[in-house]
């Protein structure tokens, strides 16, 4: 085999794994299913009903900051507006997380005729920086350079800058000193 044809081959191979493995079937995308808001838990963690069933749903595409963080409770506050009691989404499940979550997508059905008020929940908390893009993979077009623009019009836990702003992912690991240090922000 020469040169090429090896590259061709293991291009070849690489493009099967990225598809879903040798059979070449694409990861199915889950089905939307209708369910309704019960509680909003914080601004990324939330209790539905669907199905009959309660269901804990952490978002995917979205880390909001935690409770004890500098505007935890304000990105909390704003997502429970948002999400009154009963109010209808649609969920699609991706699996459960380490703590036993549903891990999942919402979205908002349209609002009126025009279909105002539809769309990703995730997205819509980067867009109105009440929480950080988390798409690691990098399979959501746009994520990134949704919240680039909310920093870049300081909104949310923007409003202030970039600076001060600890990712949960990072203030998780901080001990009380640091916590302490970093937890206070600016004001709302």
């Amino acid at each position: 085999m020469n040169a090429k044809q090896h590259f061709l081959v293991g291009s070849g191979l690489a493009l099967l794994a990225a598809l879903g493995g040798a059979s070449g079937a694409l990861k199915p995308v889950p089905l939307a299913e209708a369910a309704r808001v019960a509680r909003v838990v914080d601004a990324d963690t939330y209790d539905v009903v669907a199905g009959g069933q309660r269901v804990r749903v952490r978002l995917l595409g979205a880390d909001a900051p935690e409770h004890d963080q500098a505007f935890g409770a304000q990105a909390t506050d704003s997502v429970a507006a948002l999400l009154p009691v009963g109010r209808p989404v649609q969920l699609r499940r991706h699996g459960l997380d380490l703590y036993g979550r549903t891990l999942g997508s919402l979205t908002l059905p349209a609002a009126g005729a025009r279909g105002r008020g539809a769309g990703a929940l995730d997205s819509l908390l980067v867009v109105r920086g009440w929480a950080w893009a988390y798409d690691p993979a990098h399979t959501v077009a746009g994520r990134a350079a949704q919240q680039a623009q909310a920093q870049a019009a300081g909104r949310g836990l923007w409003k202030c800058g970039a600076v001060g702003a600890v990712p949960p992912k990072v203030w998780r690991g901080l001990d009380y000193k640091n916590k302490r240090r970093y937890g206070a922000g600016c004001s709302w």
